[in-house]
């Protein structure tokens, strides 16, 4: 199944945001109460918490992040 390129900017900054969120969320958890009992619920609350704030968060931040990197690079 291909999805319509005009969701591409929206693909890109959900993936971005599931991955950075999981991997932020995770080494906090991990670092801040270690793999105490109630690991997994904190991590989770952690997570969808981040989510929703990370994915307005990139799309916001996205097209200017791009601008930037455009004007910064040459071919």
């Amino acid at each position: 199944m291909k999805i319509n390129k005009k969701y591409s900017t929206l693909l890109l900054a959900t993936f971005m945001t599931l991955a950075m969120d999981f991997t932020m969320t995770l080494t906090m958890t991990l670092i801040m109460t270690g793999l105490a009992p109630g690991f997994l619920q904190r991590f989770i609350v952690g997570f969808l918490i981040g989510f929703i704030v990370g994915l307005p968060t990139s799309l916001i931040v996205l097209p200017s992040a791009r601008k930037l990197v455009t004007r910064l690079t040459t071919e």
